[in-house]
């Protein structure tokens, strides 16, 4: 991919007024606020009429009062969250271009189980997994899945709810933490290995980050708080990382994801790759892997921002369902 490449718009008048969605009600709220905040002086520094807008509700009633022609949205999450589907059909039904997925990969991309049942249904690697909806037999489950495993919710993002259990002893306090976010809880293998990211930015796919954390995991606190988490990029050589670009693509389009977003993987000790999920709204704070990968190939901050803001224009053409 280059840097150097002619950007389809060079005018920035072309966007139009944007809004920067960001914030909402979902549990990620400070990221997306973190991230929309680095998106919007970003699009202001690169002359786009931008403005910030904080949640759906002020999103649709700014868009349907006519103030704006198009939507960067870096809502994160469901429920409020922009993440999942809601917002993508709020705003197809008003003829208001978006970046990123639209209803059916934003909505497949948020609910992991089924995003799993889509890999596995296609023949690409994902962990064992077991869905758990309220009320299921964990312990039943943990058997069947084996230790160590994870618990988390099917359709948080962020490490939120997240828990690696060795014992079973501890099964019932991962539970407990999972369900304190709305949905069901998915249940699956821990793969022990090397944590990995692939972007996806329209046709291209950036190189893969390998993510080294200080302490044992990559938590919240390692992606958004701690300054010691180290980043390899790219994180794999030659065939190999050309083997996981190939993969990530596959799964991004296999959940009828376009625009751009970012394909999370696990690298287990024998060299296989595993799929965890798909963000479709993937951070852009200072700590966000998609800027990362763009700078190991020459893209800025600025420049990305605007890249991600020109897949709207596939959508407003049609290109994109």
């Amino acid at each position: 991919m280059s840097a150097n490449r002619s950007a389809r718009i060079s005018n920035p008048g072309a966007f139009g007024r944007v809004a920067v969605v960001m914030g909402g009600s979902s549990s990620e709220r400070e990221v997306s606020l973190n991230s929309g905040r680095g998106v919007l002086d970003a699009l202001t520094s690169r002359g786009v009429d931008a403005h910030a807008i904080d949640g759906i509700p002020a999103l649709l009633d700014a868009v349907r009062a006519g103030h704006f022609a198009r939507v960067f949205n870096i809502l994160h999450g469901q429920h409020g969250g922009g993440e999942d589907g809601v917002l993508q059909g709020a705003l197809d039904s008003l003829h208001i271009p978006y970046t990123g997925s639209g209803v059916l990969g934003s909505a497949l991309s948020m609910d992991k189980v089924r995003s799993k049942q889509v890999w596995s249904a296609l023949g690409l690697p994902t962990p064992k997994f077991l869905p758990l909806p309220r009320g299921a037999d964990v312990h039943g489950a943990a058997r069947g899945i084996g230790f160590p495993l994870i618990v988390k919710p099917a359709s948080e993002g962020s490490s939120v709810g997240v828990s690696r259990v060795f014992k079973e002893s501890d099964l019932d306090d991962a539970v407990a933490l999972a369900q304190r976010y709305p949905g069901d809880l998915l249940m699956e293998t821990l793969i022990e290995g090397d944590e990995l990211t692939v972007s996806i930015l329209q046709d291209d796919v950036l190189p893969s980050i390998r993510i080294v954390p200080k302490g044992e995991y990559y938590d919240y606190n390692a992606k958004y708080i701690a300054e010691d988490t180290q980043y390899i990029c790219p994180g794999l050589d030659g065939d190999v990382e050309a083997e996981l670009r190939a993969l990530a693509r596959q799964a991004f389009d296999a959940l009828a994801c376009s625009g751009w977003g970012r394909v999370d993987v696990m690298r287990d000790r024998r060299g296989r790759n595993w799929l965890l999920e798909v963000n479709t709204a993937p951070g852009m704070t200072s700590h966000s892997l998609v800027p990362k990968a763009a700078a190991q190939v020459g893209i800025d901050y600025p420049e990305l921002c605007w890249r991600v803001l020109e897949t709207s224009f596939d959508r407003e053409q049609g290109g994109l369902a």
